[in-house]
């Protein structure tokens, strides 16, 4: 019998004031008038929607992305969480999490969020490099991102995530490590530091900048790491680094299989019928399809198959550093653990994972060649 996974939200606001050119999530520019009240009503729609069809039970988490959630005034998220509040319990330490752009806030808006109940923050600084923000297309500069994050700390937030990119056009590897060490002078809880990838569908993938050599990217990755590692940053997913105690539960709920409802435009969701069937859901991308109350919220819902369950846990879990108990597969996808060991043993073999008696876990070698582990488990 299936074990009900925890449950997690997302709440997706699809608008930003500009398109950043290596952006490929689902992001629109913000009209003049944004439809904010029109907006809240149709997620607490949606989320009616989404629990006349699965069963609802305490949120352990909820995150707000973008898009530019910080676009959004207080007064949208009180009644927005006020509403959910009424439909689903919140768990007694619910993370609440918002994505903030450094050039979207302001202090007192930041001290709203906070006395809401939003607490953890995450900024997408991206860089402290003039140079490189600009060349990044971000609305922000050095100073504003600086200002952002003190802004937070006033304001009373003492979970704060820092997005931080490497690999950027005409970055040194100096410059690279310089970000970093710029964001230990902050003392953040929480960073996230990833390579810029050329997304298709973006502008730098249609015009590609001159980006850093293979070796340069790699020896700033390696330095990068070490860097982190000395100043008490633990590495528990691929591109997750934190403080004790403060890893993002949220996104760990999603690496560990665990069901989330997703909200908004272009959102996703994956959740568990009380039968242990498990379901993937999209949303309308574009954000006139989903405000149109003549258009169903579910733009998709598909069950997810035996041998797709395998390879979408492995997926997941394979981006976690610890080790994952051989349970914790029956438990989120029903399936007996006789369908994952095959795949566990070939990669054993190749030096990718150890397995033991309760537990298997990805290797520093599995770590580096994480597309070829996860390639063992395609169905």
């Amino acid at each position: 019998m299936i074990t009900m996974p925890p449950l997690s939200l997302y709440i997706h606001i699809p608008w930003c004031i500009r398109k950043c050119p290596y952006c490929d999530f689902n992001s629109h520019k913000s009209p003049d008038d944004l439809p904010e009240e029109q907006y809240v009503s149709a997620l607490i729609a949606d989320l009616k929607n989404d629990l006349s069809r699965f069963p609802g039970r305490v949120l352990d988490s909820i995150f707000i992305g973008g898009g530019t959630p910080s676009l959004f005034s207080a007064k949208a998220y009180a009644r927005l969480f006020s509403e959910i509040h009424s439909i689903l319990p919140f768990a007694k330490d619910i993370e609440i999490t918002l994505e903030a752009n450094p050039g979207t806030v302001e202090q007192q808006r930041f001290t709203d969020y906070r006395s809401l109940g939003i607490n953890r923050l995450s900024l997408g600084i991206q860089s402290f490099n003039a140079t490189h923000l600009k060349a990044l297309g971000r609305i922000h500069d050095d100073k504003q991102a600086h200002r952002a994050i003190e802004s937070a700390r006033k304001a009373g937030f003492n979970n704060i995530n820092i997005d931080i990119m490497h690999g950027l056009p005409h970055q040194t590897i100096k410059e690279g490590l310089d970000d970093l060490k710029t964001a230990f002078s902050h003392h953040p809880e929480h960073l996230s530091w990833y390579q810029l990838t050329l997304e298709p569908n973006t502008v730098f993938y249609k015009k590609p900048p001159p980006l850093p050599t293979e070796d340069d990217a790699y020896a700033l990755e390696q330095e990068g790491l070490d860097l982190l590692a000395s100043h008490h940053f633990k590495r528990y997913e691929i591109s997750a680094f934190c403080k004790p105690n403060a890893m993002a539960r949220h996104n760990l709920n999603y690496w560990l299989f665990g069901d989330y409802l997703g909200l908004g435009a272009g959102a996703h969701g994956k959740l568990t019928t009380n039968d242990g069937q498990v379901f993937r859901t999209r949303k309308p991308r574009q954000p006139n399809d989903y405000l149109n109350s003549a258009k169903d919220f579910l733009a998709s819902v598909a069950l997810v198959n035996p041998e797709e369950l395998v390879f979408e846990f492995m997926l997941n879990t394979t981006r976690l550093q610890e080790a994952i108990p051989k349970t914790l597969f029956e438990e989120r996808t029903g399936l007996t653990f006789d369908k994952l060991e095959p795949g566990l043993l070939k990669a054993a073999t190749k030096g990718l994972l150890t397995i033991n008696a309760t537990h298997w876990q990805i290797t520093p070698f599995g770590r580096q060649y994480t597309n070829d582990l996860q390639a063992i488990f395609l169905p």
